[in-house]
C-alpha cells in the first residue's frame, strides 16, 4: 500500500519520520513521501529524515501553540494553502491513500490535523486516513480534553481513524513519558508492516494482500484499531498451523493499538513470514476464528511474503468503535472538560455535545 504521510504536531512529526525511516530501512518503498509540520520550530529542527513545514509564524513566532488545540485550530486554517502547497510532489499518483498522522491530545496536532484532512478531502480523490494517538491515563486533564474534542472532529472528517492508545503498548511500571521512543518504534513496526503489505518483497506468497484489502477493511469508516503478534517458525509449514492460530488471537486479544476492541464491522487478517513457511489451512483456520470472535462476516485475508525466521499475525479491525476502552476514554475527557469548565455534571453517551467539535 503506497501512502502519502503528513505528521502534524510533535508527536505526528516524530511518529512520521520513525514511519519513513522504518519503510526506507526495509525497503519496502511503501512510503511515497513524507512531511511533517508544526508551530513549534525546535521540534521541526530535531526531525532529520522527513521534509519540515513550520506554520503559525505570525502568531505563535515558532514557540508552538501551549497544549492551546482551538489555537492550533486557527493556524492550520489560516496557513492551510501552504500546507497544501507543500504537499506538491509529496502525494504522486501513485499514492493509494494519504494517512494524517497527529497526537490527538496535545495542541498543535490535535487542533491541526483535523482541520487538513478536511482540506484534503476536497482536493484527493484516494482516501485520507487519520493515524492518532490517544495519551495514556496519566498525561493529564489537558491532554485527555484535547483528545476528546480532537477525535471527535477527526473521526467525522477522515474515511477512517487508526487510533493507538499510548497506554497499550507501555510496559507495566514504566511511565508514558519514558517509554515515547519504545511506543514511537513499535507503532512504526506495526503500522509499516501494514503499508507494506502488497509491496514487492521476497518470496511469491498463495495469497498475497494488496492495498484493495487495507482499503476496502477501512471503508467501514469510524475507528479502526490494529493488532500485531510474531513467534519463531518451524520449517514445515504443517508445524505452523498452531503458531498461526497462537498469533492470531495474541494480535486480536493482547496486542491491538486499542485495547479491548474486539468487535468490528470489518477485519483484516494478514500473516506474515517465509511463503514456505506459512500454512494454507493454519490461516484459513485463524480467519474463521476471526470471523467469530468479531462478530463480522467481512472478515479479509492473505500472505505477506517476508524472509524472517518468525511468523507474524497484523489483524486490522474497521468500524471498531464499540469499545470498552474507548467508551472509557470519551468518559475521561468529558470529565477533564467539565473540571475545566466547573461543572460537575456526569455525561453518559459518546455523542454528548459538551465534546464539541473543533469546528
Amino acid at each position: 500500500m503506497k501512502v502519502a504521510l503528513i505528521g502534524v504536531g510533535q508527536a505526528g512529526g516524530k511518529v512520521t519520520e520513525r514511519l519513513a525511516r522504518f519503510d526506507a530501512d526495509m525497503g519496502f518503498e511503501a512510503v511515497q513521501g513524507a512531511l511533517a509540520v508544526n508551530s513549534a520550530k525546535p521540534d521541526l529542527q530535531s526531525l532529520e529524515f522527513v521534509d519540515t513545514q513550520l506554520i503559525g509564524a505570525d502568531r505563535v513566532n515558532g514557540h508552538g501553540v501551549g497544549g492551546d488545540n482551538e489555537l492550533g485550530t486557527e493556524i492550520m486554517q489560516s496557513d492551510i494553502q501552504q500546507v497544501l502547497n507543500g504537499l506538491d510532489g509529496r502525494v504522486t499518483s501513485r499514492a493509494d491513500a494519504i494517512f494524517v498522522v497527529a497526537g490527538l491530545g496535545g495542541g498543535t496536532g490535535s487542533g491541526g490535523a483535523p482541520v487538513l484532512v478536511h482540506n484534503l478531502q476536497q482536493i484527493y480523490d484516494i482516501p485520507v486516513y487519520a493515524l492518532g494517538i490517544l495519551p495514556g491515563q496519566n498525561e493529564g486533564s489537558l491532554y485527555q480534553a484535547n483528545a476528546g474534542r480532537s477525535l471527535k472532529t477527526i473521526a467525522r472528517e477522515a474515511d477512517a481513524t487508526l487510533l493507538i492508545d499510548n497506554d497499550s503498548w507501555h510496559e507495566q511500571g514504566e511511565s508514558v513519558e519514558g517509554a515515547f521512543d519504545r511506543i514511537n518504534d513499535k507503532i512504526a513496526q506495526r503500522v509499516g508492516l501494514l503499508f507494506a503489505s502488497g509491496e514487492a518483497v521476497e518470496g511469491v506468497g498463495e495469497s498475497v494482500v494488496d492495498s484493495s484489502e487495507v482499503i476496502n477493511t477501512l471503508r467501514a469508516g469510524g475507528i479502526a484499531t490494529l493488532g500485531y503478534a510474531s513467534e519463531v517458525a518451524s520449517e514445515d509449514s504443517a508445524d505452523n498451523i498452531r503458531t498461526v492460530m497462537t498469533v492470531a488471537r495474541q494480535a486480536l486479544l493482547t496486542g491491538t493499538s486499542l485495547p479491548n476492541a474486539t468487535t468490528a464491522d470489518s477485519a483484516l487478517l494478514v500473516i506474515a513470514g517465509k511463503p514456505e513457511a506459512i500454512p494454507r489451512k493454519g490461516v484459513e483456520k485463524a480467519r474463521s476464528w476471526l470471523e467469530d470472535e468479531t462478530g463480522s462476516m467481512q472478515v479479509r485475508g492473505g500472505d505477506f511474503p517476508l524472509e524472517s525466521d518468525r511468523l507474524g499475525a497484523l489483524v486490522l479491525l474497521g468500524g471498531a468503535e464499540r469499545s470498552e476502552r474507548l467508551e472509557r476514554f470519551m468518559e475521561r475527557a468529558r470529565e477533564a472538560k467539565e473540571a475545566e469548565e466547573r461543572d460537575t455534571d456526569p455525561a453518559e453517551e459518546l455523542t454528548d455535545e459538551r465534546l464539541e467539535n473543533l469546528f
